[in-house]
């Protein structure tokens, strides 16, 4: 799989309500593996305007961009192990996930920032 077929590959859903306002776990995008799982996390973010927010397909390509600007992702396993082995890949250093921890809210999260190499859960 070459780069440009690398790309164009979708990962996830995220979930927005205007160009600015992006469904975030702290200040990491979050991206589901599922339009049913985003619509879930929107539901748990408890926020004034959930029925607000639009949902969209995400690319490798388009995260890969974000991630090159500094942005922080959150992906839940299913987009994660997309993500993964395409991001291995492209030569970011980062391991399996581990999602055994559902956390307090019943959702882990593993976030990924570029130059960081870090991980973590909600």
């Amino acid at each position: 799989m070459g780069r440009l077929s690398r790309s164009k590959y979708v990962i996830g859903y995220f979930a927005f309500s205007s160009f600015q306002d992006v469904l975030c776990d702290g200040d990491a995008c979050i991206v589901a593996g599922s339009q049913p799982a985003i619509r879930r996390y929107i539901k748990l973010a408890e926020r004034p305007d959930s029925a607000s927010f639009t949902t969209k397909k995400t690319r490798f390509g388009e995260i890969m961009q974000g991630l090159r600007m500094g942005a922080p992702y959150c992906f839940d396993e299913e987009a994660y192990n997309r993500f993964f082995p395409l991001a291995q890949k492209e030569g970011l250093d980062l391991g399996p996930g581990d999602f055994s921890d559902p956390g307090p809210k019943g959702v882990h999260f593993v976030r990924v920032q570029s130059g960081s190499g870090s991980k973590g859960s909600t």
